[in-house]
């Protein structure tokens, strides 16, 4: 905790460019919630930016910020140290450099300030070598991506994970849970029911449980075997199995999954595994500075040529049009 009083703790929320507001909401409203229960401000927060300036979150509504990346610095050997440092990004996370706020964030986690991040905030701590043989969690849409950029860190999609003194969640409501965490570690049980009460939330979910809805739900059907085909495709990507594999594995013959994928999905096997392969080089064309050729083996295509063939039937568009209408945006 501070070490100018043991009554509070002080924590500092990056928000940079695009940063997600429900990531940054959840995070931040179980504190003050954890205050009013308390009935005294134990929980401090300063909001910052790389120049002070206001931040405007991805909804394009403005935060405005109490001081820059430089307040922060002159703050860090004072009695306004804050204990912990967060980083709130959002989307084209990727795109986003600040030499400055790199150095911050080594800065601070060498002098024992616990570091976070919020949603694709792993991206920004990962980018400053924070991450380097450390667990973390991101969203679940920006994973591929990050794992080809950064295979030095081990990454889940878990809602949160916490390795020392380094804390990352997925985003979303995630941010929720996580500070439900740090909650229950500085006052225990009761104190996080009581949050829980008053923000209408029944439960404190687990670190490792899933960020999607379970397959049946998100697809809509019961079909076990189908559902155990579909899991089998989503974990091999890079190396497609066959349908023969698929097949024996899910103890079917090759015409029964045929017959079983036009029934409950309206579309071959072979046809649902390359629109899942287009989807992760999707995710990996939109949050990746990766080359095509590189997406193209990381999704299983045998050539750059057959990938850009394949995309641009399914996509309407190539992946380098792709890639510049990101740039465009961004």
């Amino acid at each position: 905790m501070n070490a100018s009083d043991s009554r509070s703790r002080c924590i500092v929320f990056f928000l940079v460019p695009n940063f997600s507001m429900i990531a940054f909401a959840t995070a931040i409203e179980p504190l003050r919630l954890a205050n009013w229960h308390l009935g005294y401000q134990f929980y401090n927060w300063r909001l910052i930016t790389d120049a002070g300036a206001p931040a405007v979150a991805s909804t394009g509504v403005q935060v405005m910020a109490d001081g820059s990346l430089e307040d922060e610095k002159r703050r860090l050997h004072t009695d306004e140290r804050p204990d912990m440092a967060f980083v709130c990004s959002g989307v084209f996370v990727e795109k986003y450099e600040s030499r400055a706020l790199n150095s911050w964030l080594r800065q601070v986690n060498r002098s024992g300030v616990s570091v976070g991040a919020m949603c694709t905030g792993a991206w920004i701590l990962a980018k400053a070598g924070l991450l380097d043989g450390r667990r973390c969690s991101i969203h679940w849409e920006n994973l591929p991506g990050f794992a080809e950029a950064f295979p030095e860190t081990e990454v889940y999609a878990d809602l949160y994970e916490i390795d020392g003194d380094i804390h990352t969640c997925a985003g979303g409501t995630a941010a929720l849970d996580m500070m439900l965490n740090l909650i229950g570690n500085d006052h225990g049980e009761t104190v996080v029911n009581r949050v829980c009460e008053l923000a209408l939330t029944d439960r404190v979910r687990n670190p490792q449980d899933r960020q999607r809805l379970p397959l049946r739900a998100r697809l809509g059907i019961h079909n076990s075997k189908v559902l155990t085909i579909i899991e089998l495709m989503e974990a091999n990507i890079a190396e497609p199995l066959s349908l023969v594999e698929l097949a024996t594995y899910a103890g079917l013959s090759r015409r029964q999954i045929e017959r079983l994928f036009r029934r409950t999905m309206g579309r071959s096997p072979a046809r649902y595994y390359l629109e899942l392969r287009l989807d992760r080089a999707r995710h990996l064309l939109l949050q990746s500075n990766l080359p095509v050729v590189e997406v193209a083996v990381a999704c299983g295509f045998v050539s750059a040529s057959h990938f850009s063939k394949c995309y641009r039937e399914f996509y309407g568009r190539s992946p380098l049009m792709e890639r510049r209408e990101r740039e465009a945006v961004a």
